[in-house]
């Protein structure tokens, strides 16, 4: 899938260079690396261009990304509900109880096979760059980006902790503080590849802010976002304070409310990767987490 940028230079630009000017747009080194061995890659009102090329206003700097399509991913009909979609990225509302990448135990039924699908069916098939991750059985908002240009730059956003998430959980106990913040460090279990546990000694810094939305008789309806984002943290963090996520198997066994943990990916928003505007996406309840909280 190849994608041309065009960039119109302005005064405030106007002396920089190639270089410079893309790297404060974000692109990565190995973004520049690449389209300087792209042919017709980088070209400055539509001649070749070296990287170290001074740019003056009114210029028209062309950026032409070309990537060799993948084979690698099997593409399975599966739902495939999109937000949002643009040249440089895809937002989906994933379906709980679908995986995001391809494993032994899920090779034909992930997200990654959905992309796969949809996009050999118009003609192509993009290399498969998922930004912020989402359990297995997690729904909601994840974005997906569509050239490798707009995934180093929706990356580095994320280390940058720009681009911002609000989930849902439906919690144990209606006694929850109104709102509060839960700061405790998160490591691998011992002997568990999957399972995470508080770990002051060598876990990883891991921050939870949570407010309350609804409290129901014995559950209650919370909004989070994160400082961080490790593998499991809302679980992990809500258990820690004796709340536990209702139907999450793993940190909450012998609750069968749902078939899953009653977690959400609601909100999702960040700035473009290559117009810098600001995007704000959400998503519904899922029915089951609805019946619950209803």
């Amino acid at each position: 899938m190849n994608r041309v940028i065009n960039y119109q230079i302005d005064e405030e630009n106007d002396g920089k260079t190639i270089a410079r000017f893309l790297t404060d747009r974000q692109y990565s080194r190995q973004c520049l690396i690449r389209l300087k061995k792209t042919t017709d890659g980088i070209l400055l009102n539509d001649e070749w261009a070296y990287v170290k090329a001074v740019l003056h206003t009114g210029d028209e700097l062309k950026i032409q990304v070309q990537e060799e399509e993948d084979d690698n991913i099997l593409p399975t009909v599966l739902p495939f509900p999109i937000i949002y979609e643009d040249e440089d990225l895809v937002v989906v509302d994933k379906p709980a109880g679908m995986p995001i990448h391809p494993s032994l135990k899920h090779y034909e039924h992930t997200l990654a096979n959905a992309f796969a699908w949809y996009y050999q069916e118009r003609g192509s098939k993009p290399v498969f760059r998922c930004i912020n991750r989402l359990d297995r059985d997690t729904s909601g908002l994840t974005m997906i980006a569509k050239n490798y240009v707009s995934g180093a730059i929706l990356y580095q956003e994320m280390m940058d902790r720009m681009i911002h998430r609000e989930y849902l959980a439906v919690v144990e106990g209606a006694d929850i503080e109104e709102s509060g913040t839960v700061t405790l460090p998160i490591g691998r279990k011992n002997d568990s590849i999957i399972e995470r546990v508080i770990d002051f000694e060598h876990g990883e810094t891991a921050v939870t802010h949570y407010r309350v939305i609804k409290r129901m008789t014995d559950t209650t309806l919370l909004s989070l976002h994160l400082d961080t984002g490790r593998t499991h943290q809302i679980r992990v963090h809500m258990c820690a304070i004796g709340h536990p996520l209702v139907g999450d198997f793993l940190y909450n066994p012998g609750n069968h409310r749902m078939n899953r943990q009653a977690l959400h990916s609601y909100r999702l928003s960040f700035t473009h990767p290559i117009n810098g505007n600001i995007m704000e996406f959400t998503a519904p309840i899922p029915n089951d987490m609805k019946v619950i909280i209803e």
